[in-house]
């Protein structure tokens, strides 16, 4: 909460794969009074981050838990098949889960990806901590790995590719805040994530000229030298 005193931010938590960049080009644009603050983490702390007041709002990977929560759909990502650049499937432009079926396919402990039923492929000695670390274990050759295709950008390297997987779960993330009336910088926000225009009848304007009931007049009026000319 900003003391008085202080200058007004906007806070926005977000996961890793997720680009934040422009919304915050436009934001700088429209509101270079209030400083916006990026503060990246996992999708489960962003969301305690928002419940508990520390961010205004979060770009997070679902599944959440909506109790007491906004949340609207943003975009939903091709899920990838991250593997060595030799490998097999970099030969064909899409794989199928049934591609995977005799490949060592790594879960590494945040898997970002939801899961029901079987998982493909199979499983490697054991599950990696992270996603970076799983990573590493694919650059070494010890199986693939599967993920968003943000995340694989992420953490790409000249001696990985990866292919899409058509009938893999994907990964859709979403915009969070808290269920209650939205603050003026959050409809700021909200408008320029949905691509409203700054003159969107929705997104709040600050007032720079005179208000608006002297704005005509103000027009019409003429100046000190015109009207004393005129008399």
């Amino acid at each position: 909460m900003t003391e008085p005193g202080e200058t007004a931010s906007f806070r926005l938590g977000y996961v890793p794969g997720a680009t934040p960049g422009k919304w915050a080009r436009i934001w700088a644009e429209r509101r270079p009074d209030v400083p916006l603050e990026l503060l990246g983490a996992t999708t489960d702390a962003v969301v305690d981050q928002v419940r508990a007041g520390a961010v205004d709002a979060g770009v997070v990977r679902l599944p959440i838990d909506r109790t007491g929560l906004h949340a609207i759909p943003l975009y939903t990502e091709t899920t990838v098949a991250v593997v060595p650049k030799e490998h097999v499937l970099t030969a064909i432009e899409e794989a199928g889960l049934d591609d995977l079926a005799d490949e060592i396919v790594l879960r590494p402990q945040d898997d970002t990806l939801s899961w029901h039923g079987d998982r493909p492929g199979r499983a490697a000695a054991f599950n990696p901590t992270t996603t970076a670390e799983a990573i590493e274990l694919v650059a070494a050759g010890a199986g693939l790995l599967l993920l968003p295709q943000s995340l694989a950008r992420l953490h790409h390297r000249r001696d990985l590719a990866h292919r899409p997987v058509a009938d893999a779960p994907q990964s859709s993330v979403v915009l969070t805040w808290p269920d209650a009336d939205n603050t003026e910088l959050m409809e700021e926000f909200i408008g320029i994530v949905r691509g409203r225009t700054a003159n969107s009848s929705r997104t709040p304007r600050r007032q720079d000229g005179p208000p608006p009931g002297a704005s005509a007049w103000a027009k019409r009026r003429p100046t000190g030298r015109r009207a004393a000319r005129r008399r």
